[in-house]
């Protein structure tokens, strides 16, 4: 039997995870933000993020509504400390997304509308892949990625954690990415990039 849920955040990212659990018939208990604000789904407003310690880490489920337009490292460092404290993350994974039978999805994972994964592909903790993006086959996504709207990656594809992929890029087959990078949005990667940089272009080059 699912848990109920507690969604942390009500900005866009949240509303996009609440109406997918809403279809998909989830019980969700309310929202947690800093300040009390109003909910577009009516979803009751819990406190702040520390009300969550209020409930058995047993009792309920979380769901990370908090996007990539904040710092990155702000989502991570929420994770790793309510992981801690020995709560779990829902993975949400909307109805239209196609995802093959052999792929390995982390904790928390949230694949959005129109995401297609191929095969072997193994998607680690806590990372987002976004609206129709594309992953071939036996790709590695690190944890903390957020893979932006619109992205395509070909086979053999490698990347690091903490990296984001910005909206419309695309990586050709074999590449590897590092660690805590940046690659701006309708960029074309066609070499290595490496941990904590920065790059963006067509051909992408770094900044």
């Amino acid at each position: 039997m699912n848990k109920p849920l507690i969604v942390i955040g009500n900005g866009g990212h949240a509303a996009v995870l609440t109406e997918t659990l809403i279809a998909q018939g989830e019980m969700i208990l309310g929202f947690t933000t800093p300040t009390e604000e109003a909910n577009r789904f009516g979803l009751n407003y819990l406190g702040t993020d520390q009300v969550i310690h209020n409930y058995s880490p047993k009792a309920i489920e979380l769901v990370l509504g908090i996007g990539m337009l904040k710092p990155a490292s702000f989502r991570e460092v929420l994770f790793k400390e309510l992981k801690v404290k020995g709560y779990r993350f829902k993975s949400v994974i909307h109805s239209a997304t196609n995802i093959a039978p052999s792929v390995i999805l982390g904790e928390g994972v949230q694949l959005m509308a129109g995401a297609i994964i191929q095969t072997a592909t193994v998607i680690a903790d806590n990372t987002i892949i976004n609206t129709g993006a594309i992953i071939d086959h036996d790709g590695i996504i690190g944890a903390h990625v957020h893979i932006a709207p619109g992205t395509k990656i070909s086979g053999d594809v490698r990347i690091g954690n903490s990296t984001h992929i910005g909206t419309g890029t695309t990586i050709i087959q074999g590449i590897h990415i590092g660690d805590s990078c940046l690659i701006g949005a309708g960029s074309v990667v066609v070499k290595n990039i490496n941990n904590n940089t920065k790059a963006y272009g067509v051909p992408a080059k770094e900044v």
